[in-house]
């Protein structure tokens, strides 16, 4: 292969873009795939050796694959040109830099549009690459750059606010903290994420200035989602998917660890049959593909693949479990008799102190989709608190089954929720059935005369249970996971939470649990 090192690209607002470009030697044009990235494109950074717990395997990337991004040694002999990507104000890019915002997105926009002309270009530009790269992704696709043909994001955030640095109202304090570092290896000014972040706890034009515009993208798009990435990912890659308005879109749902995935041999050809078809006009089959797959999660790394039409998935219907505090039960049945249980808002992680309620199921049942919880809660010493509810699967043997996590941990819940009690109030405009969003616009006290009805999204999961298995829901004042420091994952070092926080079930407090389950053939 040729390769061009440190092409700089000047973009309408005088920023810089600095690329590296790997093509084929003998010049034949060929489609681009753009990987546009903080993390440094003169910087391999192996996945498995900053990560050993990630799954990724070192013999599935070359030395020339940067962070998230596609490997040159594996595309540019198959007929593409690879351009790994600077962004605007980062390393020795020409800036000022700022992240998923819309000046970022003109630059892409005119990197993409500068790729699509060159001579060694067929003139069809696609964009690959996770997390951050998939971000950009949905920023820059809003827009619908002229040489834009295909797009393939794969587990990236698309609403900054709700999705990463605020979930559920909590401000995370763990990974958004970490990021904005990561980040920030620039030769001259950058954007003060910390700053703003301080300075704007609602969502306001700030955030919204950094959740795209879905609805406008109609390229092409072959989207990855996980469950697994719970806190980071998995919501917003699957709102990306239900809200693009691109009439060729897929989507590919796993439970599986997200860089591993990504580079996994069988995952790198379903990328390039998709690239293929829409960058070098190739049957491959894509046309066939099935709109949806999803992943029914028996256990860690097993479970059975199903095809759809949509998402969220046709085939669900939403069902209530109610719960009773009294005996710890999730009833098919509204439960008649009121009753309360309690714990302790910042009580400790390694002692366990919360509320638990499990359901048998009686017989095989697939639950895959959005969830959310109603709960009828107060806290007596305080006004406001952060609710924290999680999902498991207990298997017949009485053992809590785990599934991977995060991208590298392998003890994970099913699925999780977040609830600052003041940002209960709900978006009705933005609002579903089966997805309750936060306006997260003002703070409101607790109900001063009884408990306070709590909308609680649990974000999207697919998981199998057996007839005699159990879900288990898990209601408590901190991070349902707790790994030491310092480990980087979704974590709220909550500092509102004081005193008791008080559960009510039954009566006039029917705090329930909804989920999807699938109708059976």
């Amino acid at each position: 292969m040729l390769i061009d090192r440190d092409v700089e690209v000047v973009t309408r607002s005088g920023r810089t873009v600095q690329l590296d470009v790997y093509r084929p030697k003998d010049g034949t044009p060929v489609p681009p795939l753009i990987a546009w990235s903080p993390y440094g494109k003169h910087d391999p950074a192996p996945i498995g050796h900053i990560y050993p717990a990630s799954g990724v395997l070192p013999e599935h990337m070359s030395e020339l694959t940067t962070f998230e991004a596609p490997d040159p040694v594996y595309w540019v002999p198959r007929g593409y040109a690879i351009i790994t990507a600077d962004i605007p104000g980062t390393w020795y890019a020409k800036g000022p830099a700022s992240y998923m915002s819309p000046e970022e997105a003109e630059d892409f926009y005119d990197l993409i549009e500068w790729a699509g002309v060159q001579e060694w270009s067929n003139g069809k530009v696609g964009l690959s690459g996770v997390s951050y790269l998939t971000v950009a992704q949905w920023r820059v696709a809003e827009l619908n750059p002229p040489h834009l043909a295909a797009i393939n994001p794969w587990e990236g955030w698309s609403d900054t606010y709700r999705e990463v640095a605020r979930h559920g109202g909590i401000p995370e304090t763990s990974f958004w903290p970490y990021i904005w570092e990561r980040w920030g290896a620039a030769t001259g000014e950058i954007e003060d994420l910390e700053k703003e972040d301080a300075e704007h706890p609602f969502f306001d034009e700030f955030w919204a200035s950094k959740a795209a515009d879905l609805e406008k993208i109609t390229v092409p798009a072959f989207v990855v989602a996980s469950w697994s990435d719970q806190g980071l990912h998995t919501r917003g890659t699957f709102e990306g998917f239900r809200k693009i308005a691109s009439e060729q879109k897929w989507l590919y749902a796993h439970g599986r660890k997200k860089w591993a995935e990504y580079y996994l041999p069988e995952q790198v050809e379903r990328q390039r049959a998709f690239f293929d078809h829409f960058l070098k006009g190739l049957d491959t089959g894509v046309q066939d593909w099935p709109k949806v797959v999803v992943e029914a999660r028996t256990g860690y790394y097993e479970g059975e693949f199903l095809e759809s039409t949509e998402w969220p998935l046709p085939e669900a219907e939403y069902r209530s479990l109610h719960l009773d505090a009294a005996t710890g039960a999730l009833s098919d049945a509204p439960v008649a008799e009121e009753s309360s249980g309690s714990y302790h808002g910042l009580g400790d992680p390694f002692a366990a102190e919360r509320l638990v309620f499990e359901h048998t199921f009686e017989e095989d049942t697939d639950i895959v989709g959005h969830s959310r919880a109603v709960l009828w809660m107060d806290a007596p010493e305080a006004d406001d608190m952060d609710v924290f509810v999680g999902l498991f699967k207990r298997d017949a043997a009485g053992e809590i089954v785990p599934f991977a996590f995060f991208a590298q941990f392998e003890d994970g819940p099913i699925a999780l929720g977040w609830l600052r009690a003041s940002h209960r109030e709900l978006d009705e405009e933005l609002s579903t059935p089966f997805l309750p969003v936060l306006a997260h616009r003002q703070a409101l006290p607790l109900e001063s005369d009884g408990p306070t009805r709590l909308d609680i999204e649990i974000l999207p999961s697919g998981t199998r249970f057996a007839a005699g298995e159990s879900l288990v829901l898990v209601v408590q004042g901190y991070d349902i996971k707790h790994y030491r420091k310092p480990l980087v994952y979704a974590r709220h070092e909550t500092d509102i939470n004081t005193g008791p926080q008080v559960l009510h079930t039954g009566g006039r407090y029917d705090s329930h649990l909804v989920l999807p389950v699938l109708r059976k053939a």
